[in-house]
């Protein structure tokens, strides 16, 4: 009976240590969730136009036709008017709204064909061939369409991203964000982080000799 003192001292001492555990483990999940969330807030390419009243641009869904009949629709203008690129743009883009990547490709191929320096339908194809698994292509359009329009602001975001996270250049995509603030140094990225703040968090990380 003498000894259960410490006994009962030594399990409070291991109690109060699994507390701490469970709390270091518990902060440390969510330094790595936010750490996540924040690489993940820039992820996601953006495509350069809203859709727009014209049901014409509308995705299947939002124009209220049966998708079939709606591209049938789109299909039979660009297919009858085929040196018109806004109806290829048109078909286009209601399959990049349905997430039809390839053959939105395929339809924004055939427009740049016909107008080969439109900076959006460039871009509009880089964030397909992105989503189509296809990086390096995705980072040609947008280098196509920073070269048609030196001001062109969403084909800069996009490169970066695409060259961080899927080709891991980090100091291409720095470059391409760095021409982005030239351009408007109040660029923000979709969560609203802006892209001063990114670019200055990986030059500081390179300053100091850290990590990424």
């Amino acid at each position: 009976m003498a000894h259960q003192p410490k006994k009962n001292a030594a399990h409070s001492a291991g109690g109060a240590s699994d507390v701490v555990r469970r709390q270091t483990a518990i902060l440390l999940a969510a330094a790595m969730l936010l750490t996540g969330f924040i690489a993940g807030a820039v992820f996601g390419v953006v495509k350069t136009r809203p859709l727009s009243g014209n049901p014409a641009d509308a995705s299947p869904e939002a124009s209220g036709q049966p998708p079939a009949r709606m591209f049938q629709a789109l299909e039979a203008q660009a297919e009858n008017d085929p040196q018109n690129a806004d109806a290829w743009t048109r078909l286009g883009n209601a399959y990049f709204d349905a997430g039809q990547y390839q053959k939105a490709i395929d339809a924004y191929e055939k427009s740049i064909a016909i107008e080969p320096d439109n900076a959006n339908v460039l871009t509009d194809l880089g964030v397909m061939y992105r989503r189509n698994k296809q990086p390096e292509k995705a980072v040609e359009m947008f280098s196509r369409a920073m070269a048609a329009d030196p001001r062109h602001e969403v084909s800069r975001m996009n490169k970066g991203i695409v060259l961080l996270y899927d080709l891991d250049d980090e100091e291409g995509a720095i470059r391409a964000w760095e021409s982005l603030l030239e351009i408007n140094p109040l660029a923000t990225f979709g969560d609203g982080q802006t892209v001063d703040e990114r670019v200055r968090h990986y030059r500081e990380g390179h300053d100091d000799g850290g990590e990424k």
